[in-house]
């Protein structure tokens, strides 16, 4: 007889949210929606892809509460529950965050940025580098405007590619195929994202390789063995110009690797963070 195959996937259950504050910030030209932890733990702020909002971080909230981390995640303007403003103006993002951080009384922050995210996260880094401690960037394309890392961006999608599914470009086949309630769950949270039309705020200044070169906190560079955005060789390109960074990628994940390997992305998160 025919011995039963181990299960291709296994799907792992969006866990029991730790207790947080939810509010919506009144900041200089914006009103944004945040969640908060609390504790007197280091402050970890979870920046969003272009897909998700702040609601998108449940995988990561808890465990970082319980590993002693005041876990903070915020929407972007025009996302899930923060204003969008004048989309004429629509603001710096690592102003924004600024204003977060001094509105929170917070001192140097972790910060955890996915994707789109991470455009914001190393903005901000370069912006006020005196206020963050360490930086966890995730499949992200980071925004850089040199040319020959257009180039290759190029040649990896080419123009058809903005139009496919947003949950086929992002979610790995192994996710969409082996755990159907998280596809779901992940498109419930894309459909509640951006309740309007989508609002790209400002960089204080363009991304450049030159300028990634003089960041020096610790920085984590993470992305999805599957990542159809940033695959393990753009990280690699990457890396080049951030020789200090630690480099992971993650099996059977595309561009979410933190929620569709939320164990195995989480364990790489609390280790780096502890050693930080």
């Amino acid at each position: 007889m025919m011995a039963i195959p181990a299960p291709v996937w296994t799907p792992v259950r969006i866990p029991k949210q730790a207790p947080a504050h939810e509010v919506v910030a009144e900041l200089p030209g914006t009103r944004l929606w945040y969640w908060d932890t609390g504790g007197s733990g280091r402050p970890v702020i979870l920046m969003h892809a272009a897909t998700h909002s702040a609601a998108g971080w449940v995988y990561q909230q808890p465990v970082l509460a319980e590993a002693g981390y005041r876990a903070i995640a915020y929407s972007r303007r025009g996302y899930y529950r923060s204003d969008p403003g004048d989309p004429a103006n629509p603001g710096v993002a690592a102003d924004d965050l600024d204003n977060l951080i001094r509105h929170l009384k917070l001192g140097a922050v972790d910060l955890v940025a996915a994707a789109h995210g991470g455009f914001f996260a190393l903005d901000f880094a370069l912006a006020y580098p005196g206020k963050v401690r360490s930086l966890t960037i995730v499949s992200s394309l980071m925004g850089i405007t040199d040319a020959d890392y257009q180039a290759v961006n190029n040649r990896l999608r080419p123009e058809f590619f903005a139009g496919l599914p947003h949950e086929f470009k992002e979610l790995s086949p192994s996710y969409r195929a082996g755990n159907p309630e998280g596809l779901a769950a992940w498109l419930e949270l894309r459909q509640q994202a951006m309740p309007g039309p989508r609002i790209v705020p400002k960089v204080k200044h363009p991304l450049t390789w030159a300028r990634l070169e003089t960041i020096r906190q610790p920085t984590l560079l993470v992305t999805g063995e599957s990542d159809l955005y940033t695959p393990p060789s753009l990280l690699r390109m990457q890396a080049r110009h951030m020789p200090h960074a630690e480099v992971a990628t993650i099996a059977e994940a595309g561009h979410s690797p933190y929620w569709e390997q939320p164990i195995v992305f989480n364990k790489m998160l609390l280790d780096f963070l502890a050693r930080h």
